[in-house]
């Protein structure tokens, strides 16, 4: 289990992360520059008990790695969010 919080790093909780939650069911996540999207939707399915829909990944000019998940119709990410005390 250790790994899969590895793999995560934060929630990002800015104004547009919660745009891309309200209008497109996805969560952005800080992960680990080494993850692939495979380990970001891994970590997420089993972290959180959802089913992820799509992964993708920037990295930013600050040298992190973005990973935009988007969640299949039957989950909220609003739910994964109020979890994480985001909202």
């Amino acid at each position: 289990m250790s790994e899969l919080h590895s793999v995560i790093k934060a929630a990002v909780s800015s104004e547009k992360a919660i745009a891309y939650m309200e209008r497109y069911n996805t969560l952005i996540f800080i992960v680990d520059l080494k993850a692939t999207k495979h380990d970001v939707k891994r970590a997420v399915e089993e972290l959180f008990g959802v089913k992820v829909l799509k992964v993708r990944t920037v990295i930013t000019p600050k040298g992190e790695k973005k990973a935009y998940v988007r969640l299949t119709q039957e989950y909220k990410a609003s739910d994964v969010a109020t979890k994480l005390g985001m909202v």
